[in-house]
């Protein structure tokens, strides 16, 4: 794969979708992720940080950041994480394929179920987003 840009997308862009562009980026050559959310929070989740931070993958490039901020990007892919931004995906400005691959929302809960959700994305959301740029 080369020069392929994926938008990883949620609700509040502060967990799921961080860790998944930051995994994306980090193990697959040639591919480019951003993310965003449909109501973002603001914030990065500071378990999403230190779990990426443990792993060696986080980046100060990482922020919440709404659709608004990303939406002019000519994506190839945009991977919904969760089912209220799968259910709310909006139209982008040119044609767009979109996968949809939810998980569960680790926020509010200890730090154990970040390293889960950071092991389960890695699992299958790398997989899914390599079958659907290929």
């Amino acid at each position: 794969m080369r020069n392929k840009k994926v938008l990883v997308m949620c609700t509040g862009n502060s967990c799921r979708s961080i860790i998944g562009e930051a995994l994306i980026n980090a193990k697959l050559d040639g591919v480019e992720a951003y993310s965003c959310g449909v109501a973002p929070s603001g914030k990065v989740n500071l378990n999403a940080k230190k779990v990426l931070e443990e792993n060696g993958i986080w980046s100060d490039d990482y922020y919440s950041k709404h659709l608004d901020e990303v939406i002019d990007i000519e994506f190839d892919l945009v991977v919904t994480v969760c089912d209220h931004a799968h259910d709310t995906c909006p139209m982008f400005p040119r044609p767009t394929d979109k996968i949809h691959v939810s998980f569960e929302d680790p926020d509010g809960k200890d730090y154990e179920a970040f390293i889960d959700i950071y092991k389960e994305i890695e699992k299958v959301l790398l997989s899914k987003v390599t079958d659907a740029l290929s």
